[in-house]
């Protein structure tokens, strides 16, 4: 289950717009920067194992206008490989 915000609904950089229900645990997904939701992913609605099987490309959850001073918050977003070691550390 993928639980996404309306069109229109505003957020701040790191708060939770949405959530990823699974079998085993839900988790919060959060807002990258600050901004406005322009469109939602409904394919998720219908298909929520493409955030699994897909999640580089067709499982995109939300597409955000940038608000008004998220050109810093631009900055502070990870990289592909500075992600992945993210990732590991956290799994280690």
């Amino acid at each position: 289950f993928v639980d996404l915000p309306e069109i229109g609904d505003e957020f701040e950089a790191s708060e939770s717009f949405g959530s990823v229900e699974s079998v085993k645990a839900a988790s919060d997904v959060y807002a990258p920067i600050s901004g406005k939701v322009l469109e939602v992913n409904e394919a998720l609605t219908d298909e929520p194992a493409l955030v699994n099987s897909s999640a580089e490309s067709d499982a995109w959850f939300i597409k955000m206008e940038m608000g008004d001073g998220s050109d810093g918050e631009v900055g502070e977003l990870l990289g592909e490989a500075a992600y992945k070691e993210h990732c590991e550390k956290e799994s280690s």
